[in-house]
């Protein structure tokens, strides 16, 4: 019997990924929480072989818990599971340490197969997102104008976004000029698109 446990902060998804598993025989969902730091407290107590686990979460992402996971119980796999089908999540999610990556819009009769394949010790990964991740590459952003680019995902003002990550509105409009060269965007709004669309930043 295979140990799961579900790590999504919608519960309607957790309560249907547990109906879907529970419909399999040789599948037993031990736990379910709704946030990264609940997976590394809820985990040494139900000892899941599996983690089905979310990537946009509060508290602690997935990608996050997936690093500390690894690290705590190092046997534990790990199955991405999320909305976030893009190159750059997929990356992200490879250099935490997991052991699965497939979107929430596949189809539900591979969400069972990839539980038991990532439990034997192999690892699933959706073949077009592998192959868009070498299309893609790396990001080109620093990890500080990665989060300057994601504060200007709701469109705000160059002045509002100077305030929420505690810079002058100069240095701000200067990190901006470094993104959108590294990017080839010609405009914020495109700048944020294209690092949405490749998994750089969270849309």
């Amino acid at each position: 019997m295979i140990r799961v446990m579900l790590a999504d902060d919608q519960a309607m998804v957790r309560g249907a990924l547990g109906a879907l598993l529970s419909l399999e025989k040789d599948i037993e969902v031990v736990a379910e929480v709704g946030d990264g730091r609940a997976v590394l407290e809820e985990a040494p107590r139900c000892l899941p072989d599996v983690v089905v686990m979310d990537v946009d979460m509060p508290e602690l992402d997935g990608l996050e818990a997936t690093a500390c996971l690894r690290k705590s119980l190092p046997q534990v796999k790990i199955l991405i599971v999320t909305t976030y089908g893009r190159p750059g999540f997929l990356r992200r999610a490879v250099t935490s340490g997991a052991h699965g990556f497939m979107v929430k819009d596949a189809p539900s009769a591979e969400l069972a197969d990839s539980v038991r394949r990532v439990h034997s010790g192999l690892r699933v990964v959706d073949p077009m997102l592998a192959a868009d991740s070498l299309v893609f590459g790396e990001s080109p952003l620093t990890p500080r104008e990665t989060e300057v680019l994601q504060a200007a995902t709701d469109g705000a003002t160059v002045i509002e976004i100077a305030k929420r990550v505690h810079l002058s509105e100069g240095t701000a409009r200067n990190y901006f000029s470094h993104i959108m060269a590294k990017t080839g965007a010609d405009t914020r709004a495109a700048a944020v698109n294209l690092a949405i669309e490749r998994g750089w930043i969270v849309g």
